[in-house]
């Protein structure tokens, strides 16, 4: 990715912020809403699954399942109608697990009065024009968690799908009922180990390190897919940040450069909310009590110090969120400790909603030894972002 600026924050600063938002930093987010969808939801009459992770129990859940499980939140649609589509992730972590878990975008809507979030339906991902050139796992070409592993999502203006993909990684565009379009979009140069094109090469980025973050530019032209590994030769930390041309199909050559504040961390997800500007969630490993690190920054792709990076603006910190009328049950500093915490979008020019990715039945960031729950919060921030009103479409 090529030049746009980041500001390194020294992880011992609470409100990190080189390069910056004008008017000051954010200060501390407040909670606003708080609702949850129980670890063991499952898709009614749908096929069974978990067959290939083992018996366990993990978290004191046994598998495998006699339905498929309603999991892995990875991206996220606002509908505008008080409803979300959720993608869900490859299913249990790997292709060699995965095999029997439909990659699905779940309905939902949450309710942050009741704390209860509602699944209304949703669809499986297909491919029944025969548009991905390699083979799949199912004849009947519904695909799943050994196929690809989508992390990201974005609707188009024509009421189609776009999501990133990890295993290529590539992009992937279905129409509103999840049929795949058109042949997957690989990016030049980049292929992780799960690539089935690599032909005996050598990965050059790290495995499911493809595209965890998929924004959507304001005026819906492009998108940009985030990766979340460093590709080989690049620095390490640094995250190629590429832009992609709908109308014309193809990459443009632009590409930015996101560096995290430590290579040990990951990001989550993307979002535009202006034409240079982002909101992309970085991340350690940790959940539960081991998490350390769990924060949204506004990255600029404008480099206003020159360095070749993203400029970067902490914007909530969520290991510490304000809490003063106790709307998350947790006294009145909420944290948010999950490994994985993978969605993020605008509500308004204050409020974000921020899921989780519950690795179920594997994660257990809340509650030590039990399954997590995929959560959904609305946070204030401590100020607005000056967001282009288009960026809420």
């Amino acid at each position: 990715m090529l030049g746009a600026a980041v500001l390194t924050v020294a992880l011992a600063l609470p409100a990190a912020a080189h390069g910056g938002h004008e008017g000051g930093g954010f200060g501390r987010a407040t909670l606003t809403g708080f609702a949850s969808l129980p670890a063991e939801t499952f898709v009614p009459d749908s096929e069974p699954s978990g067959a290939l992770i083992g018996a366990g129990p993990f978290n004191g859940i046994a598998a495998p399942f006699a339905d498929q499980p309603v999991q892995g939140f990875s991206g996220i649609v606002d509908r505008h109608d008080g409803t979300f589509d959720v993608l869900s992730d490859n299913g249990y972590g790997n292709k060699a697990n995965s095999a029997d878990y439909l990659l699905r975008v779940h309905r939902i809507k949450p309710d942050t009065r009741t704390g209860k979030i509602e699944v209304l339906g949703g669809f499986h991902l297909s491919d029944p024009r025969h548009e991905v050139p390699f083979a799949l796992t199912r004849a009947d070409r519904v695909l799943t968690g050994a196929d690809f592993d989508v992390e990201s999502i974005v609707r188009a203006a024509d009421g189609t799908y776009w999501a990133g993909d990890e295993f290529g990684p590539f992009l992937l565009h279905f129409d509103a009922e999840g049929r795949l379009l058109e042949a997957p979009v690989a990016l030049d140069g980049v292929r992780a180990p799960e690539n089935p094109h690599l032909d005996g090469a050598q990965p050059t980025i790290g495995s499911s390190k493809g595209f965890e973050g998929l924004a959507r530019s304001v005026d819906g032209r492009r998108l940009y897919p985030l990766l979340e590994g460093t590709v080989t030769g690049d620095t390490p930390g640094d995250l190629r940040f590429s832009e992609f041309d709908l109308r014309k199909r193809a990459y443009t050559g632009k590409r930015y450069v996101y560096r995290l504040e430590s290579p040990s961390h990951a990001i989550g997800d993307a979002v535009a909310v202006d034409r240079h500007r982002f909101l992309v969630i970085e991340r350690d490993g940790g959940q539960g009590d081991t998490a350390r690190f769990k924060r949204i920054y506004l990255a600029d792709t404008r480099d206003r110090d020159g360095d070749g990076l993203m400029d970067k603006t902490l914007v909530a910190d969520l290991l510490d969120i304000a809490d003063p009328k106790g709307v998350g049950g947790f006294g009145e500093t909420f944290r948010f400790p999950f490994q994985t915490i993978e969605d993020v979008v605008l509500l308004d020019d204050r409020t974000l909603a921020v899921l989780n990715d519950n690795n179920f039945p594997f994660s257990s960031g809340r509650t030590p030894g039990e399954a997590d729950d995929n959560e959904f919060i609305t946070i204030r921030l401590g100020s607005r972002l000056h967001a282009d009103p288009r960026a809420f479409r």
